[in-house]
């Protein structure tokens, strides 16, 4: 069985078959499904996908472009339900600031902010975190060790291949791989890979973003996660299935709710 950690399965592509992507899915051994809480103001949407379909969770956080929707009340309150299983996806993001210094400065005090808020609150309620990082590593690992975030651990989304962030495999972090690893220009994450150690590696699309090859440009979802668990194989030198096995197993260690899948 294959677990994708990460796939919004609310993003309006998949509005009209989204019954048709499961089956797909589930087909190819895809056998839960996580979806990251980004923006607050889908959440109802993803609760009620979750809902829909007993391998499918979901979690609650809001994404460092959607700071300005934090809301600590609804988050809390999606977080006792059940099937929300997660903190994020929330983290930091340098990629788009502004050239203005003054203004760029505040936009990165503002995402530390919110961050370091949902970091406490995942140790609150005892979730991980679902953690973006883009161009900010140094920030993101020195916020998320400040604040004791190896108390719930997490998976590093979309793992960067920046090698100082696998530090944090020693203080309950898992690291993404997704589609990135499978392009023909991917240099540096098939050159990382083989140094994350192999019980802390765990699959996701990102779906509808980042489709692997050979459907590179195409919507993504999450039977493409075969092709990711393919390209793992090859480069640590394992079978399919257990490259398959190995992620799943981490997955549920991270994600205790996929245990009865």
């Amino acid at each position: 069985m294959i677990i994708d950690t990460h796939c919004h399965l609310d993003d309006p592509r998949f509005d009209e078959d989204l019954d048709e992507v499961i089956e797909r899915a589930e087909s190819r051994g895809v056998g839960a499904f996580l979806i990251p809480g980004a923006d607050p103001d889908t959440l109802e949407k993803a609760c009620k996908i979750s809902y829909s379909y007993p391998g499918v969770f979901y979690a609650a956080g809001v994404h460092p472009y959607d700071i300005e929707k934090y809301d600590e009340e609804l988050l809390l309150e999606h977080l006792k339900d059940p099937k929300c299983i997660a903190v994020g996806e929330c983290g930091l993001d340098y990629y788009r600031l502004p050239e203005d210094e003054g203004e760029a400065h505040e936009i990165v005090a503002r995402q530390k902010r919110i961050f370091s808020l949902q970091i406490e609150m995942a140790k609150s309620v005892k979730k991980p975190l679902i953690v973006h990082i883009r161009d900010a590593s140094i920030d993101s690992m020195r916020l998320l060790l400040d604040h004791g975030a190896s108390e719930v651990g997490g998976v590093l989304h979309c793992y960067n291949a920046d090698e100082q962030l696998l530090k944090l495999a020693e203080h309950g972090f898992y690291y993404g791989i997704g589609g990135v690893l499978t392009f023909k220009n991917a240099k540096k994450l098939p050159h990382v890979l083989p140094k994350i150690p192999r019980n802390r590696i765990v699959v996701e699309t990102d779906a509808p973003y980042l489709t692997p090859h050979p459907y590179r440009g195409k919507r993504n979802e999450p039977v493409y996660t075969v092709y990711v668990v393919e390209k793992i194989a090859d480069i640590l030198s394992m079978e399919y299935e257990e490259a398959a096995e190995l992620t799943t197993k981490n997955a549920k260690r991270l994600f205790k709710e996929f245990d009865s899948f």
